[in-house]
């Protein structure tokens, strides 16, 4: 499906997938080569709080946490500002609100991953990651692309497989799919 921007305006670049699909790596990579500002809502969140996303989750509630993220959002959606490359957390698709203040000016990028290849790109980092202090954490994030497949591949405007590919593959595939969008004028 094809979404516009309001006319005349660029619209941000939103990554979402799965934790280890790349969202921050790539996202910083091409916010340098599309000379735009990025914002990673994981640290944004961190620095508002004071404390890591997983001390945020242990100490003040995961609805807190969303609650913050629906918040960022209205206050990116509504800033006068050049449009961005954004990277939300993974669960940041299944928060309604918070999608609600970016959709309307904004392209959604789902860089799809399996879960297995998740885990494998996380590494020893996913001991870091909230929703995979305990339990199994391949069970974990079968739950978790289980759950939040149908809004990824509902709300995005191009999908980018992601498995197996290093970050300049992958920055090659996102700048030529996001330049091919453009190209068919789908911003005006």
């Amino acid at each position: 499906m094809t979404r516009l921007a309001a006319p005349g305006l660029s619209p941000h670049l939103i990554l979402t997938g799965l934790p280890g699909a790349g969202k921050t790596t790539i996202g910083r990579l091409l916010a340098t080569k599309l000379a735009r500002p990025f914002t990673d809502f994981d640290e944004a969140l961190e620095q508002q709080f004071g404390k890591s996303v997983s001390q945020i989750f242990q100490q003040e509630g995961e609805q807190t946490f969303r609650a913050a993220e629906a918040t960022l959002s209205h206050t990116i959606a509504t800033q006068p500002a050049p449009p961005k490359v954004l990277a939300p957390g993974g669960g940041w698709i299944t928060n309604l609100q918070a999608v609600a203040h970016l959709r309307p000016i904004s392209r959604i990028i789902y860089l799809r991953i399996s879960p297995t290849g998740a885990l494998t790109r996380l590494g020893p980092g996913l001991s870091s990651r909230p929703l995979f202090a305990t339990g199994d954490p391949t069970e974990t994030m079968r739950a978790l692309y289980d759950t939040r497949r149908s809004y990824y591949e509902a709300a995005a405007d191009i999908t980018i497989e992601t498995e197996g590919l290093g970050k300049d593959a992958l920055l090659t595939k996102v700048v030529e799919l996001i330049t091919a969008a453009w190209d068919l004028n789908l911003e005006s």
